[in-house]
């Protein structure tokens, strides 16, 4: 399995809420003590664990189809799992689908464009901001103190869903591990 975090590179973004998927693979590569491959031609930072792979796209959000693609036809991966932040589910959600559309999403659109929509996905929801021409502010704008003192837990049950689907079916996974609602207190 291919399991992919989206977000961009570089320590300015490290925090900002487009990085969850990053943040949520950084998690995974302690928690399975994965080892670092060789990634140079892959555009971007590469791990193995077990017959797994970890993905964190070098390409920023817009390009991060050409990162995944060349790891998933290199190395034969039939299934793929794309961790993103959704703006469509409030902060603190977490939801599992398979295939979908982009809900104008550029990281899951260049994915889309180069692998085809036939991958799952974990849905992280990070809220939306009050008026839409603050998206691309809100998605590249940190966390709050209040959603920062919940992204350790957040990150941990995301984790925990991962490993879990590793062995199991997308449903049986979301039956488990799907949060509706999510009270900052």
């Amino acid at each position: 399995m291919l399991i992919v975090g989206l977000g961009n590179p570089g320590s300015e973004y490290a925090l900002t809420r487009h990085n969850i998927g990053f943040m949520v693979v950084d998690a995974l590569v302690k928690r399975q003590n994965a080892q670092e491959l060789s990634s140079s031609s892959f555009e971007g930072e590469l791990f193995k664990f077990q017959n797994h792979f970890l993905l964190k796209p070098l390409t920023f959000m817009n390009l991060s189809g050409n990162s995944i693609v060349k790891v998933k036809n290199f190395y034969k991966v039939e299934d793929v799992v794309v961790i993103h932040d959704d703006l469509d589910l409030p902060f603190g959600t977490l939801r599992f689908k398979h295939g979908g559309g982009h809900g104008g999403h550029n990281g899951l659109k260049s994915t889309d464009e180069k692998i085809s929509k036939k991958y799952a996905r974990v849905r992280m929801g990070i809220g939306k901001p009050e008026h839409r021409g603050e998206i691309t502010s809100f998605v590249l704008g940190s966390f709050t103190k209040e959603e920062q003192s919940h992204l350790t837990t957040w990150i941990d049950t995301t984790c925990e869903a991962i490993e879990f689907l590793l062995k199991n079916s997308l449903d049986d996974t979301s039956s488990l591990y799907t949060i509706k609602k999510f009270k900052l207190k």
